[in-house]
């Protein structure tokens, strides 16, 4: 229970907002930077060409943030089987070894592609181990 300090009866602060909410006047500075980013690249590349850096730079910083994880999509095969997962492997090595995915992208995505065939070891135990229990009582 909160008190009107805001802070809980143990003295520490609320929940807060949700992670990745954002404030209203974020909200409102990007919906105005939405409509003019296209003019203002031109104007950074047009000074940044011209000597000036750092101005540019500072826009450039705030209009297009740091690029921290972006969905990915492109061509897999379907997994019902173990044997399919090495395939799905085959088709992210060939993906990043034609450059159509980073390094990065590809380990990420590849780390997915492991995950089922333990998905699949794990259901399989599962249902013996029921099937056993089952043959016991």
């Amino acid at each position: 229970m909160t008190r009107k300090s805001g802070r809980n009866r143990d003295g520490t602060f609320g929940p807060g907002k949700p992670q990745g909410a954002r404030h209203k006047a974020t909200k409102a500075a990007l919906a105005m930077l939405d409509g003019e980013a296209k003019a203002l690249t031109r104007q950074a590349v047009t000074m940044a060409l011209a000597g000036a850096t750092t101005a540019p730079r500072l826009c450039l910083e705030r209009m297009v943030p740091l690029r921290r994880d972006a969905p990915v999509s492109f061509a897999l095969p379907p997994m019902t089987t173990a044997r399919d997962a090495a395939t799905a492997a085959g088709a992210v090595l060939g993906a990043v070894a034609d450059g159509d995915r980073t390094p990065t992208e590809g380990a990420h995505i590849m780390a997915l592609v492991e995950t089922y065939p333990r998905m699949l070891e794990t259901t399989d135990l599962e249902t013996r181990l029921a099937a056993l229990e089952g043959v016991r009582t």
